[in-house]
C-alpha cells in the first residue's frame, strides 16, 4: 500500500513538471524591478576593485594585464552558468595586432574581444548586442592607469546586466531575442576592437537589432556636480524613433534619471558620438545608445580609481541599460530604423 502510494505521487511529479514545461510564461508579469534591483552597488564595486586593480597594470591592448582582466570577466560568466556563443571557437574573437597598426602610433600585442551570450526563446536570429570597452591605456612612467571609469564602469556594468537576465532565464523569463555581452579591446588607441567585430561579426549584421554601449558611467562631471542623478544618452535618435522612445520610457517607468542630450547635438564640439565603440555599429546601420557620464578632472590620469566611483550611480545607470534592454529583447518588433544616422 505504501509503496504503491509512493509510486502514484511520483507519477503526479513528473505529470506536473512535465506540463509546467509547455506553460508560455506571460512576461507582463515578469518581476523586471526585481531582476533590475540584482545589479547593485555592492556586487558592481567587488568586481570593479578587481578589474580595476593595480594587479591589470591598466589594462593596456593585448598586455598581460589586459589577458588577467579578461580571464576574470570570463570567470564570472561562468560563475553565472553563462558561455559563449555556441558558433563560436571560444571565449575570444582574436583581433590581430596588424589590424591595430596605425601610422606614429605604438604597436599593441594581439589582442581579443571577449563574448557571452544567451540564445533567445522565441526570436533567436535576431540579437541585442550590449558592450563596453575593457581595455585602458596602461602604465606610464610607473604609475597605473587604472580606468575604474573609463572602463571598468562599464565592463563591470556589463557582468551585472548578464547576472540580471540570466536570473530571469533561470525563472522561465529567458530573452525572447538573443542577447550578445561584447567586451571590445582596442578602444583607447582607436576603436579596434568594436571595428574588428563590425566587419567581422559572428551574426549578420542586418540580424542586429541594436547596439547599447556603455562607456564610462561611474563618476560625475562639473555640470552635474551638486546632483548626479543623470546619464548623458548619446545617439539613441540618430538611427531610431523607436529606440529613443524605448529607453526613454524604460528610464520613466523604472529609474527616473535625468537623460542629459547636450552631446547627442550634432554641432556639440566634442563630437562624443564618434568616440566610442557603438560608433562602428552605427556606421553599419545598427541603432545604438552611447550611455556616458562626462570628462572629469581624473580622465586618462592614474587618478583614476575605484575608490573615486559612485557605486549608487553607477548601479541605477547600468540599471537603465538593462531595463532598455530588457524591453528591446522581449518586445514584439525590433526598433525601427527610420533616420540616416547624421
Amino acid at each position: 500500500m505504501r509503496k504503491s502510494t509512493i509510486i502514484i505521487f511520483s507519477s503526479l511529479i513528473v505529470l506536473a513538471c512535465g506540463a509546467g514545461k509547455n506553460v508560455k510564461k506571460d512576461y507582463s508579469k515578469a518581476p523586471v524591478e526585481k531582476y533590475m534591483k540584482s545589479i547593485s552597488p555592492e556586487d558592481l564595486k567587488k568586481h570593479l576593485y578587481i578589474v580595476a586593480a593595480d594587479s591589470m597594470e591598466g589594462r593596456n591592448t593585448g598586455t598581460p594585464g589586459q589577458k588577467k582582466a579578461g580571464k576574470y570577466l570570463i570567470s564570472q560568466y561562468q560563475a553565472n552558468g553563462m558561455s559563449y556563443p555556441k558558433t563560436a571557437d571560444g571565449w575570444y574573437q582574436k583581433v590581430p595586432s596588424e589590424f591595430m597598426s596605425r601610422a606614429f602610433s605604438p604597436k599593441l600585442g594581439d589582442s581579443e574581444n571577449i563574448w557571452a551570450f544567451i540564445e533567445g526563446t522565441e526570436k533567436p536570429d535576431e540579437i541585442l548586442v550590449i558592450s563596453a570597452h575593457y581595455d585602458h591605456v596602461g602604465m606610464k612612467n610607473g604609475d597605473v592607469y587604472n580606468g575604474a571609469d573609463d572602463d571598468g564602469s562599464g565592463t563591470v556594468a556589463l557582468l551585472e546586466i548578464a547576472q540580471a537576465f540570466m536570473q530571469a532565464k533561470k525563472d522561465g523569463y529567458g530573452p525572447k531575442r538573443s542577447i550578445l555581452f561584447l567586451h571590445v579591446t582596442g578602444e583607447e588607441h582607436g576603436l579596434h576592437g568594436s571595428r574588428y567585430y563590425s566587419e567581422h561579426p559572428l551574426f549578420p549584421v542586418a540580424n542586429t537589432i541594436a547596439d547599447l554601449n556603455i562607456d564610462m558611467i561611474g563618476r560625475r562631471d562639473d555640470d552635474h556636480a551638486s546632483n548626479g542623478n543623470y546619464v548623458y544618452v548619446i545617439g539613441s535618435d540618430r538611427l531610431s524613433t523607436d529606440l529613443h522612445n524605448i529607453n526613454e520610457a524604460a528610464n520613466k517607468r523604472y529609474t527616473q534619471l535625468n537623460l542629459d542630450y547636450k552631446y547627442n547635438d550634432r554641432n556639440d564640439p566634442n563630437q562624443f558620438y564618434f568616440r566610442s565603440d557603438h560608433y562602428n555599429f552605427a556606421k553599419k546601420g545598427i541603432p545604438i545608445i552611447f550611455y556616458f557620464n562626462g570628462v572629469h578632472a581624473d580622465y586618462h590620469k592614474s587618478t583614476d580609481k575605484p575608490d573615486k566611483i559612485e557605486y549608487d550611480l553607477l548601479s541605477k545607470r547600468a540599471q537603465l541599460a538593462f531595463v532598455t534592454a530588457w524591453e528591446l529583447a522581449n518586445r514584439e518588433n525590433r526598433p525601427v530604423v527610420d533616420k540616416d544616422g547624421k
